[in-house]
């Protein structure tokens, strides 16, 4: 079954769902609790349904779900918006913020290395975005989000890596994590030296999952 949704802008991979308070709270009048709907619950609970499957699938889709609420806007208790324009247009700037992609790829990346039997630690320089360790294994890496400069970025992140080599331990490995759409520029140095360097290469989709570049 499809769900509509309030706006969706395609270029931005933007899903925005306006929810009035009925989406949050009981209100008979909406909810209509001694009417069953075609699916055998009332309207508050089928809206409440809808919802729960749009926080859901829309993000699985790759796509950003913005909800506002009459709270994030100029209105009164009752969820009446007043129809400040530019307090309203400053609001919604505010919701629209997109957030550090570099966040996302760091937090993939962390779970993945728990699900894979490491444990994440301190990192031993305060500019490492992540570092774990395994057995005797000790993974330092450099990671790096969605930017319109993906070569630059890649160059940039190669080199933090560099500077981070005081270890020469061969149990020491160093990992550069990327989104997708710089896997390209990550690999523009070739694999010999990746692996002579003891980086290696870790993709991060836009879906979340984690995968290691062959090398």
């Amino acid at each position: 079954m499809r769900l509509p949704v309030d706006a969706y802008w395609l270029g931005h991979g933007v899903v925005v769902e306006y929810r009035e308070l009925q989406h949050d709270q009981p209100m008979a009048h909406f909810d209509k609790p001694d009417i069953l709907t075609v699916s055998g619950v009332h309207r508050g609970e089928q809206r409440a349904l809808y919802d729960a499957r749009r926080d859901t699938l829309i993000p699985q889709n790759g796509l950003r779900l913005v909800v506002i609420r009459p709270a994030d806007l100029d209105g009164d208790s009752r969820g009446r918006l007043r129809r400040s324009r530019d307090a309203d247009l400053a609001a919604v700037r505010r919701i629209l913020e997109p957030a550090r992609d570099e966040d996302r790829v760091v937090g993939a990346f962390r779970h993945w290395l728990v699900a894979e039997g490491w444990t994440p630690v301190a990192p031993t320089d305060q500019w490492t975005d992540i570092e774990a360790v395994r057995g005797d294994e000790r993974l330092i890496g450099e990671a790096k989000g969605r930017t319109k400069e993906k070569g630059v970025d890649a160059d940039i992140a190669y080199g933090q890596l560099l500077r981070r080599m005081a270890d020469h331990s061969p149990a020491t490995r160093f990992a550069l994590i990327v989104p997708t759409s710089s896997v390209w520029h990550a690999e523009r140095v070739p694999a010999q030296v990746r692996r002579l360097l003891r980086i290696d290469l870790y993709e991060v989709s836009d879906a979340n999952q984690v995968s290691r570049r062959p090398a």
